[in-house]
């Protein structure tokens, strides 16, 4: 799957790469999979964010939104029911500030990436062949992560801080 999605300061997008980024290795190795997310800033903040997010699979950066605009991806935001992304952790005040805290103690000062730009989830490949698009319509429409993985054939991954429970 490929996520072209990152804002980087943006708080949702933050929260929903960590989830992303607990996605281990070898589930994506045994499904033959390889995860790709692509942001719409400059390659000076990779390292940043990835370390903030513990995001450690492949990342790649678009600061024209030229792979955006090819792929069709939104610009603005839809009111539509989104319902809540499981993914997104925090509420809109707190995230909020932690993304202007972020913006303003950064070592790069500026708003990496125009804020307006919806991403989205895509499957590819072999070759330039297209599975499965979804484009968000707005910062809160997701692609919930287990139901993308499973169209690839990649384990169910507990997202949640709390053990699963298994029933016997």
């Amino acid at each position: 799957p490929a996520a072209p999605r990152p804002h980087f300061l943006c708080y949702i997008c933050k929260e929903y790469v960590e989830d992303l980024a607990k996605i281990p290795k070898s589930f994506l190795q045994e499904a033959n999979v390889t995860l790709i997310v692509i942001g719409q800033s400059s390659y000076h903040h990779i390292e940043p964010f990835c370390k903030l997010t513990g995001y450690s699979h492949e990342i790649y950066v678009d600061p024209e939104r030229e792979i955006y605009k090819r792929l069709g991806m939104k610009r603005g935001e839809e009111i539509a029911s989104s319902g809540q992304s499981p993914h997104v952790k925090s509420n809109l005040l707190s995230g909020s500030l932690q993304s202007l805290w972020r913006a303003v103690t950064g070592p790069l000062f500026d708003f990496q990436g125009d804020p307006a730009q919806q991403g989205g989830i895509l499957i590819l490949g072999p070759g330039n062949n297209i599975h499965f698009i979804h484009r968000d319509r707005n910062r809160l429409d997701h692609k919930p992560i287990n139901s993308v993985l499973q169209l690839v054939g990649v384990q169910h991954v507990n997202f949640t801080n709390r053990p699963s429970v298994i029933h016997v």
